[in-house]
């Protein structure tokens, strides 16, 4: 595998990224404008930090790095959650953001991938964290990046559990 590859592929997973959290910041406005509450948000920018320093570090251990003669397994892994990502953004549509807002009065979606359990972004998110970088051969990124994942999605998790209770009342 190319570095020009590798470049190309953390700029579009970059690119991603950046699309969603245009799409974030437009359904955050209308969310406030309904009267929407932030919670958690102190952990907003260390999500923030871990996801560019993720896609950094899997650039640079990557460009230094061989890829496995198995990269096809993770990438397969990383492609298939991808309609998991979309299913759950669509079912909650201008509900879907970056961070823990509440508006009050709102009601709890339970179609889509939530209907069969809660926060199936984060499921993507976790396979992304750990399979995009093992294509590449950054087993270093791929392992610390999940570790600090998982710390951060407790956290978030309990923030956004909260949250959902303030709104189920």
């Amino acid at each position: 595998m190319s570095a020009g590859l590798l470049v190309v592929c953390v700029a579009l997973v970059g690119l991603q990224r950046l699309l969603e959290l245009r799409y974030s910041r437009r359904n955050e406005r209308r969310l406030r404008a309904r009267g929407a509450v932030e919670r958690g948000a102190g952990h907003y920018p260390v999500m923030v930090g871990v996801h560019t320093l993720w896609l950094l570090s899997t650039l640079v251990e990557g460009l230094l790095s061989e890829p496995p003669a198995w990269w096809p397994v993770p990438l397969a892994a990383f492609l298939l959650v991808q309609p998991l990502r979309y299913w759950a953004i669509l079912s909650l549509g201008e509900n879907w953001n970056v961070r823990v807002l509440v508006v009050p009065g709102g009601k709890l979606v339970r179609s889509g991938p939530y209907r069969y359990f809660p926060h199936p972004n984060y499921v993507v998110v976790a396979v992304e964290v750990l399979t995009f970088p093992l294509i590449f051969g950054a087993w270093i990124t791929a392992v610390v990046f999940s570790l600090l994942n998982a710390a951060f999605l407790y956290v978030r998790i309990q923030a956004e559990n909260r949250a959902l209770k303030e709104l189920a009342g």
